[in-house]
């Protein structure tokens, strides 16, 4: 019965032409997306913020399923709806993160493992009653001299782990999101090194636990340049890179490939997977989980102010409609709003 659960939850994410919105930013996240707007990061903004994102009509022609956060999960519209119905009333499929933030790793202060494991069981039961189908959970991985470090890969691998194994025991297809950060200098071939080195180490230890891959989804990182590296790029260059790094190390019966964005313009997100998803007879199916690379111009033209929804709703929905045909290898920076 379980596993018939996260089949069909599984499919309902990977449509093709459609992929996930990353919504799941905490209240410390989200303040420092808010302050660049003078918004103030009250409850009430955040929520409305929320409300206009999901009641955006149309974009279940484009969303499958929303990240929330725990506090969206429990959050009402404006009428009293709860947000999460508003969602599951347009066949989108509510998923959380379930992760609780980084802590610094000791010994190794530039490296960070996940907290969140204690009490997650519950919590996972609790979601589950509340109607979410799929969870998140995030670690980060720093490229460097020597890093990321084997200890690092381990600790975080192993978290992964737990994690997903009470997600599938609770009916919840688990998200696992190990991001290697765009953070520094670093060159492509840098972050090539990382990514199949925290990837192989990941898949080493969800394998000899028992993780079932055919119930889970990977949400890594592109394969670029560090964010202040001189080198350039494109995206067939990004394409490639990345393809070839998944092909090495992740296996064929993971179901779905869903990319982070990780901090990449809108356009820049849009032209690399759109040459990624150029890319034919995969194992897996490829779509995205974008935040930012979602959200970021309905933000700026929302600014806080309820009478700018309509036009926030609008940037949203055509955001949207760009990121999707990029999933589908028929985006054209062309297209992009002027």
């Amino acid at each position: 019965m379980v596993r018939l659960v996260l089949n069909e939850t599984i499919k309902k994410l990977l449509v093709p032409g459609k992929g996930i919105l990353a919504a799941d930013e905490s209240v410390g996240t989200i303040a420092k997306r808010f302050a660049k707007y003078k918004i103030k990061n009250e409850e009430e903004m955040r929520e409305a913020y929320r409300e206009l994102l999901f009641c955006t009509k149309g974009i279940s022609d484009y969303i499958s399923g929303v990240i929330l956060y725990d506090e969206t999960l429990r959050e009402t519209d404006s009428r009293g709806k709860p947000l999460r119905e508003l969602l599951q009333s347009q066949n989108i499929v509510v998923g959380c993160k379930v992760d609780e933030g980084l802590v610094a790793m000791s010994g190794s202060p530039l490296e960070m493992t996940t907290k969140g494991l204690e009490g997650l069981a519950d919590r996972l039961s609790e979601y589950f009653d509340l109607g979410v189908r799929f969870a998140k959970w995030r670690a980060v991985f720093t490229v460097g001299k020597n890093l990321p470090s084997d200890l690092c890969i381990m600790k975080n691998a192993e978290s992964f782990a737990s994690y997903a194994l009470l997600c599938q025991q609770s009916g919840i297809v688990p998200i696992v999101e190990p991001e290697v950060l765009s953070n520094g200098d670093h060159s492509d071939e840098q972050c090539f090194e990382a990514t199949e080195k925290v990837l192989r180490g990941v898949f080493s230890v969800l394998e000899k636990r028992a993780v079932d891959l055919r119930f889970m989804l990977l949400k890594p990182n592109m394969i670029v340049p560090g964010a202040e590296s001189r080198m350039k790029t494109t995206p067939e260059r990004v394409a490639n890179l990345t393809i070839s790094c998944l092909k090495a190390v992740v296996p064929k019966n993971v179901p779905g490939i869903v990319f982070l964005s990780g901090g990449q313009s809108e356009a820049e997100a849009c032209l690399n997977l759109n040459a990624i998803a150029e890319y034919k007879n995969m194992p897996w199916s490829i779509t995205y989980s974008f935040g930012r690379a979602l959200q970021n111009s309905a933000l700026e033209a929302w600014e806080g102010d309820m009478a700018k929804a309509a036009i926030a709703q609008e940037t949203f929905l055509h955001r949207a409609h760009l990121v999707s045909l990029s999933q589908q290898a028929k985006y054209d920076k062309s297209l992009e709003i002027k």
